[in-house]
């Protein structure tokens, strides 16, 4: 997706010519498709406005974010926090790659006289952001799933190396899906049909960065739901037929943080998906005024989707907003966390740790060299 690449051509080429007509208009007129003139930004300079400010707010914030996070994750050693780390930082290179390169640098600084190489170059670079901005919160999700429905086994597989190689085999495949899109139709100096390429590239964008992800969600946050329901009612069933037991277990902060990423990422990206779809098959961004005017808007709503976790994570934890306070007062982590830090990676498993301490107490007791009282004779 070349967001601010193509909203920002569109906003520069149309800023003086204020005529809008439809396409259908056109093909009345009997005009070639050389012929016609292009559609007009009627938002203005807004979208230069916004993005300058989602730029100046965002990148600062999700730098911000990954301090926090980076802490967080060097204290506990969890593999969530790496999880989050990979979105994060993969927001950050979104951006960086498609607000400031795509934007400022293409647009306001080199305007019109990019070689096509580059900018083909930049495309791909900026779908690859894109991809890997989304992709990062898949294993995420998976990572709460595992957790919830198979406790067990997410003590088992779940552990910062492995989460660092999950990370670093998503990036890989991010980067590798950006370079088909190294010939992706510029929609706002083509004004020719769509051709068979074109058509193929756009599904497979909207099925990498909407419809397959937000399946792969939709399936997990269903079962971790629907398990998390089955809890509370099997619980709420014991406390009825026999003694009570511990409380039914709510909804945990970190689910309604996966819960949360997941279902903005829904709702901001849902509306740029139907107007790439319409734009195929319906009329052309290129020519329809109001067609250019949503996918504008839908652009800037998918973009915000990059600033917006630094939100939820304080709204939801605590000890995120206590991390984003000892790095803004520049406090390092307190003295009993660092004393404490090797001590929970010594147990892998609980029973087995247990195990090992009772053998280990009972072998200390059977080491004890006796009391001399004991030891001596009676003579």
């Amino acid at each position: 997706m070349a967001v601010a690449q193509e909203v920002d051509r569109g906003i520069t080429k149309v800023m003086t010519d204020w005529s809008n007509v439809t396409a259908s208009g056109h093909q009345d007129l009997g005009l070639k498709p050389e012929e016609l003139p292009k559609s007009k930004c009627v938002l203005g300079f807004i979208p230069v406005i916004y993005y300058s400010i989602l730029l100046c707010v965002g990148v600062p914030v999700n730098i911000l974010t990954a301090v926090a996070l980076s802490r967080l994750a060097s204290r506990t050693k969890k593999a969530l926090y790496y999880y989050l780390l990979a979105v994060t930082g993969s927001d950050i290179l979104s951006q960086l790659f498609i607000i400031f390169v795509g934007f400022l640098l293409e647009t306001a600084v080199f305007h019109r006289d990019v070689p096509v190489l580059l900018l083909h170059s930049v495309s791909a670079a900026e779908f690859a952001a894109n991809h890997a901005s989304i992709w990062s919160t898949v294993p995420l999700t998976v990572d709460r799933y595992v957790a919830l429905c198979h406790p067990l086994l997410h003590r088992q597989i779940s552990y910062p190396a492995r989460a660092r190689k999950i990370i670093a085999v998503v990036l890989g495949l991010s980067l590798v899906s950006g370079v088909p899109f190294f010939w992706w139709s510029d929609m706002w100096r083509n004004s020719d049909p769509p051709t068979a390429l074109d058509t193929a590239l756009v599904w497979t964008h909207v099925t990498i960065i909407y419809f397959l992800p937000c399946s792969i969600f939709f399936v997990l946050n269903s079962l971790i739901i629907h398990t998390l329901r089955v809890r509370k009612t099997q619980q709420r069933c014991q406390e009825d037929s026999g003694p009570k037991s511990a409380p039914p277990r709510r909804l945990g902060k970190t689910t309604a943080m996966l819960l949360a990423i997941t279902s903005v990422f829904s709702v901001l990206w849902a509306p740029r998906t139907v107007v790439v779809i319409y734009h195929l098959y319906v009329s052309s961004v290129h020519r329809d005024w109001r067609v250019h005017l949503a996918y504008d808007l839908s652009n800037m709503l998918a973009m915000l989707n990059t600033a917006v976790n630094f939100f939820l994570y304080c709204f939801v934890s605590k000890p995120f907003r206590g991390a984003v306070r000892d790095v803004l007062l520049l406090r390092g982590p307190p003295l009993y966390m660092r004393r404490t830090l090797p001590h929970p990676q010594a147990p892998t498993n609980a029973s087995i740790s247990s195990l090992y301490s009772g053998n280990n107490k009972r072998s200390q007791q059977d080491s004890i060299p006796l009391s001399p009282r004991r030891t001596r004779k009676p003579s």
